[in-house]
């Protein structure tokens, strides 16, 4: 593919105003969430999302979530129900996607919904991602910013690890507080497509029990091999074999540890960028277990296929 010079972008006026042009230009640029860091490219334009496609090897039949920066702009997009309504009022903005029937007239290219008649829409609550999308003026197709299948990036520096030479730019606002992909709601009934930064809980709480996704691939991050380090992964692990190294949670000995005092929270925002960190290394993980509870749903679901058999 097309090699490029990958610039990093202070997150002030003049990078804003930089990552907005090359965003208008076509390019792809890299921006933090409050979630993970996104690849981001202009939604109505094939060729850019194309291009997001490419630099990720990602397969087409994965859909892309596309962000916007409030809820009146996601209704040019799709169609919301009164459920749908309820849960873009109550989480947004913030780590929910939701999944609703396409817009009439909605202009976005079928490469970002992979030929469905559903469109993933989100409105991020990171103040750097919010900034971006007033300057574009436009939705923005963005997955995550790492090759397709490998770690989720929470830094710049993990950005550039995967995609350097890959993409324009990379907009750099630190690490992501939330540090796991956003939730994914969708379908009819109301059903759970992917566990991620908030709670089922707290959307049942508004939403009423959601129903277990069924069928073929609906939403991003349902491909049974996703998020995994080049190192052999091992899970509910107590203690590390010969060899290995222990990614700990809770009060233990370990390599790294995602939260000693057993936060879920601090869990979630610590699991990739520990990951990335005992990948470097190059020895199989062990991974402690995690409850599955609250976040721990999340956390879980990207340890599993993570660590599934790889093609």
């Amino acid at each position: 593919m097309v090699q490029f010079t990958t610039h990093r972008l202070a997150p002030d006026a003049d990078g804003l105003d930089r990552a907005a042009t090359l965003l208008k230009e076509g390019a792809l640029v890299a921006f933090p969430t409050e979630t993970v860091y996104g690849l981001g490219g202009d939604a109505r334009d094939g060729t850019a999302v194309a291009g997001i496609y490419a630099a990720k090897g990602r397969p087409s039949f994965n859909p892309l979530i596309v962000h916007v920066p409030d809820l009146e702009t996601a209704q040019r997009y799709g169609r919301f129900d009164a459920a749908m309504l309820a849960l873009a009022q109550a989480f947004w903005p913030g780590p929910l996607t939701l999944v609703v029937p396409l817009g009439d007239a909605h202009g976005l290219s079928s490469l970002v919904t992979a030929g469905l008649d559903t469109v993933a829409l989100r409105v991020p609550a990171q103040p750097i991602a919010r900034a971006l999308l007033q300057q574009f003026g436009g939705p923005i197709a963005a997955p995550s910013a790492n090759p397709s299948g490998r770690i989720s990036p929470t830094t710049a520096d993990h950005v550039m690890a995967g995609l350097d030479g890959r993409i324009a730019a990379v907009l750099d606002g630190g690490p992501c507080p939330v540090g796991l992909e956003s939730t994914i709601v969708g379908g009819a009934p109301l059903a759970l497509l992917r566990p991620g930064g908030l709670a089922v809980e707290e959307i049942e709480a508004v939403a009423g029990p959601l129903a277990t996704a069924k069928g073929g691939i609906t939403a991003p991050g349902q491909l049974v091999s996703h998020y995994a380090p080049r190192a052999a992964l091992r899970l509910n692990a107590n203690h590390a074999h010969p060899g290995e190294q222990l990614l700990g949670f809770g009060p233990m000995q370990s390599d790294l540890n995602l939260s000693i005092s057993g936060d879920l929270v601090e869990a979630a925002a610590h699991l990739f960028d520990h990951l990335h960190r005992l990948d470097a290394s190059g020895r199989p993980i062990a991974v402690a277990p995690v409850p599955e509870i609250g976040l721990g749903r999340a956390i879980n679901d990207r340890l599993r296929r993570a660590a599934a058999p790889r093609d």
